[in-house]
């Protein structure tokens, strides 16, 4: 039963586990600001080309109309 107590007030005294933690709780954010990054510049993103290709689209309607 010595054996235990001493472990036991060994994890409770050591600092490894909060540490680790503390390091698993930052990477948690850290992951979540780069997804809400990456998707907010994904949506942007697609925006800016159907934008382009709407204009291409009325441009290329345009162009083939002059012709004629």
């Amino acid at each position: 039963m010595k054996s235990f107590a001493k472990k036991v007030q060994r994890f409770l005294v050591s600092e490894d586990g909060p540490t680790a933690v503390e390091y698993a709780v930052m990477l948690a954010l850290i992951v979540i600001v780069c997804l809400s990054a990456i998707t907010t510049i994904g949506e942007q993103a697609n925006s800016t080309f159907s934008t382009i290709g709407t204009e291409l689209s009325t441009a290329n309607g345009l162009a083939s109309g002059v012709g004629s």
